[in-house]
């Protein structure tokens, strides 16, 4: 399985790893303790079980130089195998077209997107603050986010990438180098 993501500006990717450095201080389930390199903040706009080599150039073409909103407003809670805390990104109009044509690249170049819940119209997109087998953050959101943190977060999706589950590795899309 491999995934497209977009990457926040430095900024706001600072603000999402300071709610992640919350979460753990107040002894709740962070993204903080996921130690692998590829760990990062980021928003899921695709997965294929294949990315073929026709797909990544067209997305490299889409995805170059993304500027695009990221208004983070809210947590939202996700249950299932595992459970999710995350920060929802609103559904600004530039995002949702993206998200669109990323996925009319995908089809377009043979790399059907897999996974339902991130097509359009059925997608919600958020940013991962935490995740548990069990449930978890039984706290009132006010206490899950530090008080910088609450309210509208404005910043900017400004780089992409490609994450492969099987190799565990990432793949810049755009110009800013993915590390």
């Amino acid at each position: 399985m491999e995934t497209v993501e977009l990457l926040l500006d430095a900024d706001t990717e600072r603000r999402v790893q300071r709610v992640w450095n919350h979460l753990a201080a107040i002894g709740q389930p962070s993204q903080e303790h996921h130690g692998h390199p590829t760990n990062r903040p980021h928003l899921t706009l695709a997965s294929v079980d294949s990315l073929t080599t026709s797909a990544a150039e067209s997305l490299r073409a889409l995805l170059g130089s993304p500027d695009c909103p990221a208004v983070l407003d809210g947590l939202v809670r996700f249950s299932g195998r595992a459970h999710v805390l995350a920060w929802r990104v609103r559904p600004v109009a530039e995002l949702l077209g993206l998200h669109s044509a990323v996925h009319d690249a995908l089809r377009g170049a043979g790399s059907e997107p897999a996974h339902p819940l991130l097509r359009p119209g059925d997608w919600q997109p958020h940013i991962t603050l935490g995740r548990s087998r069990g449930p978890a953050w039984q706290l009132p959101d006010e206490q899950l986010l530090p008080l910088e943190s609450r309210g509208p977060v404005h910043g900017r999706f400004s780089a992409a990438r490609t994450y492969d589950a099987r190799t565990r590795t990432t793949t810049c899309l755009s110009s800013e180098r993915d590390t």
